[in-house]
């Protein structure tokens, strides 16, 4: 264990949490310290009335944002297909039924459990936040990257399930 630590609080629907990990994981890997990942609920299931007081200017700034950050650190980056939380974007409402957020964030928990909690989130967040991967929560792309992580996704799913 290192001698200092921090708190990672990480959303799976936060683009920011998943430009912010490549660095994190390069930090982790060069300085002894330990990162205590901390996977959250994002703010629109949180809150889901934050979208109707948000000024509607913010998400178009967010996605411009975001892109030039990726650009900056040469990370691949696009909007996640589907998006981890369901929302009419016409509207801004969020949905009550969330198949996909709950589920990322009970794994995200259990990674931590099992002392791989950087890796699972580094390793999930590629691919839902890549641009390239259309249905990350069809087939098998959660299996591999829990795998890549050094974990089992069939022995995760039962205990988030519960």
């Amino acid at each position: 264990m290192a001698a200092l630590s921090i708190d990672l609080f990480w959303s799976f629907r936060s683009p920011y949490s998943y430009l912010a990990t490549p660095r994190l994981v390069r930090l982790r890997e060069e300085y002894d310290f330990d990162i205590n990942v901390r996977p959250v609920l994002p703010l629109a299931v949180r809150d889901p009335g934050f979208f109707e007081r948000v000024n509607p200017l913010w998400p178009p700034y967010l996605l411009r944002d975001t892109m030039r950050v990726a650009e900056y650190y040469g990370i691949k980056f696009g909007w996640p297909r589907p998006d981890p939380i369901v929302q009419d974007f016409a509207t801004r409402e969020i949905a009550k039924e969330q198949p996909y957020i709950h589920r990322l964030t009970r794994l995200g928990i259990e990674a931590v459990r099992r002392g791989r909690g950087l890796p699972f989130i580094h390793e999930v967040s590629q691919i839902i936040w890549n641009g390239e991967t259309i249905g990350w929560h069809e087939g098998d792309h959660l299996a591999q990257a829990a795998r890549r992580a050094g974990l089992d996704l069939a022995q995760m799913d039962p205990v988030v399930e519960r």
